[in-house]
């Protein structure tokens, strides 16, 4: 069952496969916590963890990560991991970069890649 914490999870296209196979990985751990994701993220999610609590919001680019920043300024989001491709342009940078900036802002834990990701999420308390 969901806890009451909630976690923003978000990865560039290139990043979509490696967020599936980390939320099969991490089903027990993930399963802790209430789940917020843009949408094509959200929906890659739910095809590797069908189980989990994942509210799937508009997609990146269409203004699901400013929807994600808006939770954190509000105090919804307790977390984010965020599967970023620095090697891929993105024509969204600037609200990429913004959300970036209010999670440094509101101090909230955020991971940028997998490696990241695992050190972290144990460390969370759902």
């Amino acid at each position: 069952m969901a806890g009451s914490k909630c976690l923003a999870l978000i990865a560039h296209d290139q990043k979509k496969d490696d967020m599936a196979a980390f939320a099969r990985a991490n089903q027990d751990l993930l399963s802790r916590w209430k789940i917020v994701a843009t949408g094509t993220t959200g929906g890659r999610v739910l095809d590797a963890a069908p189980d989990l609590d994942v509210t799937r919001l508009k997609s990146g680019p269409l203004g699901g990560d400013q929807q994600i920043g808006a939770l954190i300024s509000t105090g919804e989001v307790d977390a984010l991991i965020f599967f970023v491709d620095p090697l891929t342009p993105m024509p969204h940078d600037v609200d990429v970069k913004a959300l970036m900036r209010l999670a440094i802002v509101y101090d909230i834990p955020m991971a940028l890649n997998h490696a990241t990701a695992i050190e972290l999420l144990p460390t969370l308390e759902a």
